[in-house]
């Protein structure tokens, strides 16, 4: 099964600038006007232009809303150096959130980007969790 990660954002232009510079992501290519896609993580991300204030669904009863927001889902992004992936988001806008935390053999230090999603730097000691 392949996964597609979706990202709505009210502004495509300045969110694929703001992923490039944070993460080193790279824009593979152009999706019409509203649908930039990003490679060098895996899955690759889309943005999504979505306007502040749009629908979220066909009832309406949401709207987007881009401060910062939760959502029981993020993203996860594991780097080989976590201080030095930690001060290029930051560089380029990413809001810090938590300090370093360890637990089980990784150090996670927690972010939002501009479009008040939430995400997460993850650098593992040995390729992943320790039981």
């Amino acid at each position: 099964m392949k996964t597609l990660i979706n990202i709505d954002v009210p502004d495509l232009a300045s969110a694929v600038a703001f992923y490039q510079a944070a993460l080193g992501l790279t824009l593979s290519r152009m999706l019409g006007s509203e649908v930039a896609e990003l490679s060098g993580a895996s899955p690759a991300l889309y943005l999504v232009q979505k306007p502040a204030g749009s629908a979220t669904d066909a009832g309406a009863m949401t709207v987007r809303q881009y401060g910062r927001h939760w959502t029981p889902v993020h993203i996860d992004f594991v780097v080989e150096d976590i201080e030095e992936a930690a001060e290029r988001a930051v560089l380029a806008g990413a809001k810090l959130e938590t300090r370093c935390s360890e637990w089980m053999g990784s150090k996670c230090i927690t972010f939002s980007d501009p479009f008040g999603h939430g995400f997460c730097l993850l650098e593992f000691e040995s390729g992943s969790y320790h039981a």
